[in-house]
């Protein structure tokens, strides 16, 4: 985060204010800011909705997602100081007298002083609305100071590449590409930006980071929910849209990066568009070769019965869309040539977990005998980015006794161990990024748009060929037989998460 004293002033209006993220995130997020000492001097946050408020049912909305959901508590004279800040407005999205509404707020307030205030729209809405209500906000003359009035759009950015240009396209009539900021909230993570800490903060790592050191990379994203409260969304979107497409493709991408010249905005843009760029072409002839899909069945989680997707409310009964997806991925340029990308994420796995996994080459040669070796393992760097933050290093260590037994061992950095509180929220990096105007972790159309051309066979093939045998893995199992064959064929593995070992050594 930025020294305090650079965050301008600001209104910040959220569509969608009465829904879950403003609940869960936006608002408690924005509190821990406040609580913090983050924000300025002036700022007023702006909610709007259909549903039927006043200031004061928004605020008791939003103290109660404060209060389950803030790092801070919500003591009286803290939440007043927040509280007085927060005013509602009701009325449709569609409805030009609503945003005529919304001008009168926002002149008014700026007009309380000389200081220029910055304008920041967040659209915590269904994709659907997005373009009605940058039209409008267009129409109304709210976004006209390309400087500092900001459009905020949660993913997922379009369903595909075809709708995505759309869209892109749509946005450039009203908006300027740096008033756009496209959020995945994965990029607000102290753990994900840490990536980029760890690689060129250390001048030990870049030696090594490359096709002559590293066997393949391993990325998992696990949940252990099901499709919750989402069910009519999700059975639209399905895993490859909903997170593949943008939470891990940001973290191949910073994984694969090149050196940035400095860390502005523009420059980081630029390498990660690189790698996207760089990645092999999937034919839709060969989709089967390099992805895999799966939909979970009835299971178990823990000790608890859970029903199959199919069996979730909302979702149709008869439905294929994916709840799993693994893929093998090949970055084809000096750096990475050869070298696999494997990618797996799914609901209803196991645990809940966020890893990278670094596989280093074997030693040349293993002058230790067989005998010696208890239970080898290739050295890894493994990247937790929640739960139990952190990174570890696994190495070869002799175990202590009078004769010569390797075992790995891992030496690790963990944030709550070296700096006592868990890392902030997301939003709250975020949140105060759009403040700033800083755009590094917004992604750009260039990205977008590369990103679903990557996926667009696959896309295409999976469309044009329902699977035939969903469900086909068990809810709490770690997904469908071919995703093991997917690194199989190659002599390799997924590596269960760390937080898995931990758990069976009981620690």
């Amino acid at each position: 985060m930025s020294d305090r004293g650079a965050i301008p002033p600001f209104v910040l209006t959220i569509f969608g204010a009465s829904g879950d993220l403003a609940w869960r995130k936006l608002l408690p997020a924005l509190f821990d800011l406040h609580a913090d000492g983050w924000l300025p001097g002036r700022w007023a946050v702006i909610g709007l909705a259909r549903s039927p408020l006043d200031d004061v049912a928004f605020r008791a909305r939003a103290r109660d997602g404060v209060a389950r959901f803030a790092r801070r508590p919500a003591e009286d004279s803290r939440w007043s100081a927040f509280a007085e800040r927060l005013s509602y407005l009701q009325g449709d999205y569609a409805d030009p007298a609503v945003y005529a509404a919304l001008a009168r707020r926002l002149r008014a307030f700026e007009a309380e002083g000389p200081e220029r205030i910055h304008r920041i729209f967040y659209l915590a809405v269904p994709p659907a609305l997005t373009e009605v209500i940058i039209a409008r906000l267009g129409k109304a003359g709210m976004v006209q100071d390309r400087t500092c009035h900001r459009v905020v759009i949660e993913k997922p950015f379009g369903h595909d590449l075809a709708s995505a240009r759309a869209l892109n396209g749509s946005l450039r009539r009203i908006l300027a590409e740096d008033q756009i900021y496209r959020l995945d909230h994965y990029l607000g993570k102290d753990t994900v930006q840490n990536i980029l800490a760890m690689r060129f903060g250390n001048a030990f790592f870049e030696p090594i980071w490359n096709r002559q050191y590293i066997d393949h990379i391993q990325i998992t994203v696990a949940e252990t929910a099901g499709v919750e409260h989402r069910g009519g969304y999700y059975d639209q979107i399905g895993a490859l849209r909903d997170m593949v497409q943008s939470h891990l493709f940001q973290i191949l991408c910073l994984i694969a990066m090149e050196p940035p010249v400095s860390m502005n905005a523009e420059e980081i843009h630029h390498k990660k568009l690189e790698v996207l760029r760089a990645i092999r072409p999937i034919r839709r002839d060969a989709v089967a070769a390099w992805a895999v899909r799966g939909q979970y069945g009835p299971g178990r989680i823990g000790e608890e019965p859970v029903p199959g997707y199919r069996e979730e409310p909302d979702v149709d009964p008869r439905s294929n869309t994916e709840t799993y997806v693994a893929l093998k991925l090949f970055v084809d340029n000096w750096r990475w040539h050869g070298v696999p990308f494997y990618l797996r994420t799914g609901k209803r796995l196991p645990v809940k977990v966020s890893e990278v996994s670094i596989t280093f080459r074997p030693v040349p040669h293993r002058a230790f005998p067989e005998a010696v070796l208890r239970s080898w393992q290739p050295n890894r760097l493994i990247l937790r980015l929640q739960p139990e933050e952190g990174i570890l290093l696994r190495f070869q260590v002799k175990v202590p006794g009078p004769v010569m037994r390797l075992e790995p061992a891992d030496m690790h950095f963990l944030y709550q161990e070296a700096f006592g509180d868990p890392p902030p929220e997301a939003y709250e990096t975020l949140l105060l990024d759009l403040i700033r105007g800083d755009t590094t972790q917004s992604l750009e159309a260039a990205w977008v748009e590369a990103a679903w051309e990557v996926l667009q066979p696959i896309l295409d093939a999976w469309a044009a060929q329902p699977p035939e045998d969903f469900p086909n893995y068990a809810a709490g199992t770690w997904g469908p037989p071919e995703a093991e064959a997917l690194l199989a064929a190659e002599g390799r593995s997924w590596h269960p998460p760390t937080l898995l070992e931990r758990r069976a050594e009981g620690r």
